[in-house]
């Protein structure tokens, strides 16, 4: 799991940023998508509908890389990159609240 360095926490957690995600496509070419994202128990947690593109690439186990950017201060961001740890549908209309 990535460490995320404290000072950068407050993009998580107070500022209302976007990310974007990048997921690996069947063919193995890159493809990015803005999303608005929440970070709870140290996980970040994005939200998609069924027959998205980046829907269909987020399974268990495949690469992701999340680029945020403050948005107060375009040049401080931070890039995530890691592995998605689960897909569920549980919960999803409420996390969409």
């Amino acid at each position: 799991m990535a460490v995320i360095p404290e000072n950068f926490h407050d993009l998580l957690e107070q500022k209302k940023a976007f990310a974007h995600l990048a997921t690996i496509m069947p063919d193995g070419t890159p493809q990015v998508t803005p999303v608005w994202f929440d970070y709870t128990g140290g996980m970040i947690r994005v939200n998609t509908a069924k027959g998205r593109v980046k829907a269909r690439n987020l399974r268990e186990g495949a690469p992701v890389a999340l680029s945020i950017m403050d948005p107060d201060n375009a040049y401080r961001d931070i890039q995530i990159r890691g592995r998605v740890k689960r897909v569920s549908e549980g919960g999803a209309d409420q996390h969409l609240d």
